[in-house]
């Protein structure tokens, strides 16, 4: 008799330098970040950012975000780089878990930045210069 193995899924997201690694496993709908639940998480506009990915999937009618615990772990960064990888994370794994091509669609369609990373970092500071990688003092010719 073969064993039935539960599904479990990782995935990643980053966003200048935060990283968050979510684990999808079946479960009862709950989703915690850094061990904290969605619900209490803050401040309010990054835990509304969190919840986009959800609110569209069941805008589409897929209901099986309720039978999937995720656990999200994020390091590095501020606190809205934090959430925006934790963003990514979960809509990704929400597509991976699901396979339905029709919710990458509507993320791609709404915000690019959920599927799709986003290339920019910080630029190194130069040599000759204050505390950025462009200022400099001004000059006065009078």
């Amino acid at each position: 008799m073969k064993e039935i193995v539960p599904r479990i899924i990782q995935t990643k997201g980053k966003r200048k330098t935060a990283i968050a690694r979510a684990v999808f496993k079946p479960g009862k709908g709950r989703i915690r970040i850094n061990k904290k639940p969605l619900e209490i998480y803050e401040p309010e506009y990054a835990r509304m950012r969190l919840e986009e990915p959800i609110i569209i999937a069941k805008e589409l009618g897929i209901d099986e975000i309720d039978r999937v615990d995720v656990e999200i772990t994020v390091r590095g960064g501020g606190f809205m780089g934090q959430t925006e990888a934790a963003r990514m994370a979960l809509a990704r794994g929400l597509v991976e878990w699901t396979g339905n091509l029709d919710l990458r669609k509507a993320y791609m369609e709404y915000d690019p930045s959920m599927l799709k990373g986003d290339p920019r970092r910080k630029e190194p500071k130069k040599f000759g210069g204050h505390s950025h990688a462009r200022k400099r003092r001004q000059k006065s010719y009078r």
